[in-house]
């Protein structure tokens, strides 16, 4: 006989703790030999093509204290600006990265071929970028958010252009420290907290 399920009812959601490390990087959270190399380790490969770049920062809570159990995926395009499975993308990007933070020191650190500009649909074109999903403890749902860099043209990208705060679009631009080196400091609350995007 078929249990009615209508008397169930959700159960509450919980923060990503240590747990979303554990199904999604599990080397990181201390359970080696599962992997040979973690999922998502980098989205590049060995002969990407474009300029080879490192962007380092921390994640922050509201009072600055550096989340050591953050992580977050990224996703972007080749240096030509075209996506893993475009016609004509670069086969050494697969544009898809699993990032975690040290859990010493709260830094973390992407190796990756810095983007090209990529064209919307109705034509407008976006200024190179990398998107994030961000997940760690405190947080109940995925915070989406973009890295951009300081050293491009960002004055016509859609996204930039709705932020009617301007001096927010500032906690989207990697500060370039050195060559090919980028610093991206990601506030979850605060006065300089990042923009966040609701998609």
């Amino acid at each position: 006989m078929v249990q009615k399920l209508d008397t169930l009812i959700e159960s509450p959601s919980q923060t990503a703790g240590p747990y979303v490390h554990i199904g999604t990087v599990p080397t990181y959270a201390g359970l080696g030999g599962i992997y040979e190399q973690e999922i998502g380790d980098s989205p590049i490969a060995d002969g990407a093509k474009g300029e080879v770049i490192t962007i380092t920062g921390t994640v922050a809570d509201a009072t600055g204290w550096v989340l050591r159990d953050a992580m977050f995926e990224t996703w972007q395009p080749d240096a030509a600006g075209k996506f893993a499975g475009d016609a004509g993308a670069d086969p050494a990007v697969s544009g898809w990265s699993r990032v975690c933070a040290d859990p010493e020191s709260g830094e973390w650190t992407l190796k990756t071929v810095k983007p090209g500009s990529t064209t919307l649909r109705d034509g407008r074109v976006q200024a190179p970028h990398i998107s994030v999903w961000l997940v760690a403890r405190g947080i109940n749902i995925g915070l989406q958010t973009r890295i951009y860099f300081e050293d491009e043209d960002n004055s016509a990208d859609p996204l930039l252009n709705r932020i009617e705060q301007r001096p927010r679009v500032d906690t989207l631009i990697a500060k370039r420290t050195g060559d090919g080196e980028y610093r991206f400091d990601i506030r979850i609350a605060g006065p300089q907290e990042t923009v966040f995007l609701d998609i």
